[in-house]
């Protein structure tokens, strides 16, 4: 997933691949995803996702919101 020398687009620190935790808070709901595959930087602890797992995380949400579910947990781990 990280390239060698991939750099933190805010800070400057080396990003490593790992996990992290996505949440998002769209007004008549919460929707929260574990483990979801990112770029975490060593220095910042931003992470960064690539474009199919920004994909896969709007669809998770765009579910939540069409069930109008008020609380979702998914771990994309499992």
């Amino acid at each position: 997933m990280s390239e060698l020398g991939k750099t933190c687009a805010l800070c400057g620190g080396t990003l490593v691949a790992g996990t992290t935790t996505f949440t998002v808070d769209f007004g008549a709901g919460v929707v929260v995803v574990r483990h979801a595959p990112a770029e975490t930087c060593d220095q910042c602890g931003e992470s960064w996702v690539d474009d199919a797992t920004a994909a896969k995380l709007e669809c998770l949400v765009v579910e939540a919101k069409a069930e109008s579910k008020q609380f979702e947990v998914v771990d994309m781990a499992a």
